[in-house]
C-alpha cells in the first residue's frame, strides 16, 4: 500500500493550523490511512494509505486538502484558477496505436526548493508505479519549460532515428540503445515490446524532452532546485487516468502557490488541458438513510458532503476532478458515512436468530476429498480464472461454452474455467523438476454458458504422472471412491480429444454419465511440455450428490 513521507510542519502550513501527531493519526482514518511513524528530531512523518483508488492522497498536498475539509477550514470542492496559456502540444497520428492520450499544463510563480522537489517526485513515482501500473497505463514527465521551445510535438519515431542524452547520463544514445543499456530503459522496455516505433516528445527546435514512458532528456527534461516554470505532461493508454494525473498535479502545485496555465492539445481533436470539470452524480436522501438506517436531514447531508470535498445542491452532487473512484452512488454514501462517523450509528437489537451449518453438498464434498487423500493424492488449489488456450487449445478440444472476461488485465486470466483437468496439467508443467510419481487432485467450481444461461457445478479432477501412469490406475481410484459411497460404476468406451483413443472411458452410475477417465494423449502432453505419461479423471460432484440424495 502507498506510504508517503512528509514534514509535520509542512502539513501544518498547508492546512493552516497547528496539529499534533496524535491529531494527524486520527485524521488519517478519514482517508483510510494509518500513521506509521513520527520522528520528532527530523519532523518526518510516514503515513500509509490503504485505498489504492485515491491517488490524490499520495502527496502531503492532497492529504492536507482532505484535512482542511474534515476540519471545515475549506468547504466543498476547492476552487482552482486555470489561466489561459500560450502553450501548444501537437499530437501526431503515429502515437494513436501505441500510447494515444496526453494531458498537459504549465505552472509558474513559485521557486522549487529541495523539499518541494522531493514531494513532487514522490507523488510522481507513487502515481506511476501503482495507479499507472508501472508506467504502462500512465507515465508522468516534469520539465523546466524555460528550456522548451513551443509547440511541443508528440509523435512516434524509428528506434535508431533519434538520439539524445538521457537523464543522469553524459553520452548521447539512440532510443534503441537506451532500452538496451540505460537502467530505466531495461526496467521499462517491456511496455514498448512489439512496437516498431517509439513515442517521444520533441520541441520546435528538435530538442528531445522525453522518450515516453522511459526517460527524460538530461537537458530539457531536468527539473532542478530554483526552477519556477514547470511543464507537466502525462501520457498513457487510458484517457481517464491520464486526465486524472493532470488534475491531481494541478491541484497539488496550486496548493503550493503555483499559478496554473492551460495547454492547447492539437490532434484529431482539439482540447484544452487540464480539464477540471467536476462530474455530477444524483443521490437521493432516501438512499442514504435507507443504507445507514438513520434519518439524516438534507442540510446535514450537505455539511457532510462538503467536509468530504463534494459540492451539493438539489440532490446533485459534484465530485472533485482529482477523484475518479466514484463508480456508484454507494461510493458517495460511504464517504457520507465516514464523515458522519460509523461510531455514531446506533446498533439495532438482534431481530432474528439462526444457527449456521454446513450445506449437505459441502459435507459430501469433504468426504470425497478425504477418500482421495487416503489413496495417496495431494490436494491443490488453483485460480478459477484461466484462459481459453489452457481450457481448450492445449487440451485439444472444442469450446464447451466459456464465460469470458470482457475487460481482462491478463490473457492468462481471461476466462472462467469450465473444467478442472487443465489446472492439474498446468501444475505438472511447472513441477517437472520435482520427484515422481506426482499424484494430485483438485475440487472446486467450474462454470459453463449456454446462451444467456450460466451453469455452475462442483467438480473434482484427479491426475497421476509417472512412468507407469495409465487408465487402470485412475479407474481403480474411481472404483474405490464409488465403493466408499455405496455406488456401482459401469464403463463404456468414449472419445475425447484430451485422451488417447481406445484408452478413454465414460463412467456411468445409476444410468447417468458422471465422468471421463483415461490416458492423456501425447499431443496434449506435448502442448504442456510434459514428458511423463499422465492419467486422469474428472467427475461432476453436484450431479453425483443429487443422485445419492434421490436414492
Amino acid at each position: 500500500m502507498p506510504t508517503i513521507t512528509f514534514s509535520l510542519k509542512d502539513l501544518q502550513h498547508l492546512v493552516g493550523r497547528n496539529l499534533s501527531s496524535e491529531e494527524v493519526s486520527e485524521l488519517t482514518h478519514y482517508g483510510k490511512g494509518d500513521l506509521e511513524s513520527y520522528d520528532q528530531e527530523t519532523d518526518e512523518m510516514k503515513v500509509e494509505f490503504q485505498d489504492t483508488n485515491l491517488p490524490y492522497l499520495w502527496s502531503v498536498e492532497g492529504f492536507a486538502r482532505l484535512i482542511k475539509g474534515i476540519l471545515e477550514i475549506q468547504k466543498g470542492i476547492p476552487k482552482i484558477k486555470v489561466s489561459k496559456g500560450s502553450y501548444e502540444v501537437i499530437v501526431d497520428r503515429s502515437v494513436h496505436h501505441i500510447r494515444p492520450y496526453i494531458s498537459c499544463f504549465a505552472a509558474k510563480g513559485k521557486k522549487i526548493d529541495d523539499y518541494i522537489l522531493k514531494q513532487v517526485i514522490q507523488l510522481q513515482e507513487k502515481f506511476c508505479e501503482s495507479y499507472g501500473r508501472r508506467r504502462q497505463k500512465v507515465s508522468i514527465g516534469l520539465y523546466s519549460y524555460k528550456r522548451i521551445a513551443f509547440p511541443v510535438h508528440y509523435k512516434a519515431v524509428e528506434p535508431a532515428s533519434v538520439e539524445f542524452t538521457p537523464l543522469e547520463f553524459k553520452a548521447s544514445m539512440s532510443l534503441k540503445e537506451i532500452l538496451a543499456e540505460h537502467p530505466k530503459g531495461k526496467e521499462y522496455a517491456w511496455i514498448l515490446e512489439g512496437f516498431e516505433k517509439y513515442p517521444v516528445l520533441i520541441d520546435e527546435k528538435n530538442e528531445v524532452l522525453s522518450f515516453v514512458p522511459i526517460i527524460n532528456s538530461n537537458f530539457t527534461g531536468r527539473l532542478e532546485i530554483g526552477d519556477e516554470n514547470i511543464f507537466f505532461e502525462a501520457t498513457g493508454t487510458d484517457e481517464e487516468a491520464v486526465n486524472l494525473a493532470a488534475s491531481i498535479f494541478a491541484y497539488a502545485l496550486s496548493d503550493r502557490g503555483f499559478d496554473i496555465y492551460s495547454v492547447e492539445i492539437k490532434g484529431q481533436e482539439r482540447k484544452i488541458s487540464p480539464s477540471l470539470v467536476p462530474e455530477a452524480v444524483h443521490v437521493k436522501s432516501g438512499q442514504i438513510n435507507r443504507l445507514f438506517g438513520v434519518d439524516i436531514k438534507e442540510n446535514e447531508i450537505k455539511q457532510l458532503l462538503e467536509k468530504m470535498q463534494y459540492n451539493f445542491k438539489d440532490s446533485k452532487i459534484e465530485v472533485p476532478p482529482y477523484r475518479k473512484d466514484i463508480l456508484h452512488p454507494c461510493d458517495i454514501i460511504e464517504d457520507i458515512g465516514i464523515a458522519y462517523g460509523y461510531e455514531n450509528i446506533k446498533e439495532n437489537q438482534l431481530a432474528t436468530y439462526t444457527v449456521g451449518a454446513a450445506l449437505k453438498l459441502n459435507e459430501f464434498i469433504d468426504k470425497i476429498r478425504e477418500i482421495i487423500v487416503g489413496i495417496g493424492y495431494q490436494e491443490i488449489m488453483s485460480p478459477v480464472l484461466t484462459s481459453k488456450e489452457s481450457l481448450y487449445g492445449k487440451m485439444n478440444i472444442e469450446d464447451a461454452g466459456t464465460i469470458e472476461i470482457d475487460d481482462y488485465m491478463s490473457e492468462t486470466y481471461s476466462a472462467v474455467r469450465s473444467w478442472i483437468t487443465p489446472n492439474l496439467m498446468e501444475v505438472f508443467s511447472k513441477n517437472k523438476h520435482v520427484e515422481f510419481p506426482q499424484k494430485i487432485f483438485e475440487e472446486g467450481i467450474a462454470s459453463t454458458r449456454k446462451g444467456e444461461q450460466i451453469n455452475e457445478f462442483n467438480r473434482i479432477a484427479i491426475a497421476s504422472s509417472h512412468e507407469g501412469a495409465n487408465y487402470t490406475e485412475v479407474r481403480q481410484a474411481m472404483d474405490y471412491m464409488m465403493k466408499c459411497l455405496g455406488l456401482h460404476c459401469d464403463y463404456e468406451e468414449a472419445e475425447h480429444g484430451s485422451f488417447i483413443a481406445g484408452r478413454c472411458a465414460r463412467a456411468i452410475a445409476k444410468g447417468k454419465k458422471v465422468a471421463y477417465l483415461g490416458d492423456i494423449s501425447p499431443e496434449v502432453l506435448a502442448r504442456w511440455n510434459l514428458e511423463m505419461p499422465v492419467a486422469a479423471f474428472e467427475l461432476n460432484l453436484t450431479e453425483l450428490f443429487e443422485m445419492i440424495e434421490k436414492k
